[in-house]
């Protein structure tokens, strides 16, 4: 098993990142060529690999386990990504601290609430819709578009800047991240 290290990850106000280990195999049921990696891979071809197949560790902000083919860890048939390219540690604060403001309109405009908890409706904690237009983060991260404080300086002044694939700003829910 190839393993690879690279400096120890710090962000500003973070801290060390908690301790990240994942290994990746080529093919499903944790077969064939495999690398451990204790830090971000930003892409797999430099490391050897065409593609990742089964993974043990963290990934797609699942909780702790083993995913031993891809379906496992993309479970959203509407999300069918059979090509893992790239992935990192996620750095945020603790949990209890997670903070963010979300805006109804882009550039930080309209109205706005400040989200401190975990949200399984946004309509049921108040909000008026389903649409975010921009969000700062100011400790913590999010899940399922990673809006992270120290990546982006958490400040996401459109909808397009956290990666939706939607065409649209809508967000249903928000749950903080837990280690």
């Amino acid at each position: 098993m190839n393993r690879f290290r690279r400096s120890t990850m710090m962000h500003s106000g973070m801290g060390m990142a908690p301790f990240f280990k994942v290994t990746v195999f080529e093919q499903e049921h944790f077969q064939g060529k495999c690398q451990e990696f204790t830090t971000e891979c930003c892409n797999i071809q430099q490391c050897g690999f065409d593609n990742i197949r089964s993974i043990r560790g963290q990934q797609f902000v699942l909780e702790r386990g083993e995913y031993p083919q891809w379906d496992s860890y993309c479970g959203n048939l509407g999300y069918h990504v059979e090509r893992f390219m790239s992935f990192r540690p996620i750095f945020c604060a603790a949990h209890q601290s997670s903070r963010m403001m979300i805006y109804e309109k882009e550039n930080f405009m309209g109205r706005c609430s400040e989200v401190c908890d975990d949200y399984p409706s946004l309509q049921a904690m108040g909000w008026c819709g389903m649409e975010v237009g921009s969000m700062h983060v100011h400790c913590g991260a999010g899940r399922q578009y990673i809006m992270e404080c120290e990546r982006n300086s958490g400040d996401y002044q459109h909808w397009k800047n956290w990666g939706s694939h939607s065409q649209t700003p809508q967000i249903q829910s928000i749950r903080r991240i837990q280690h």
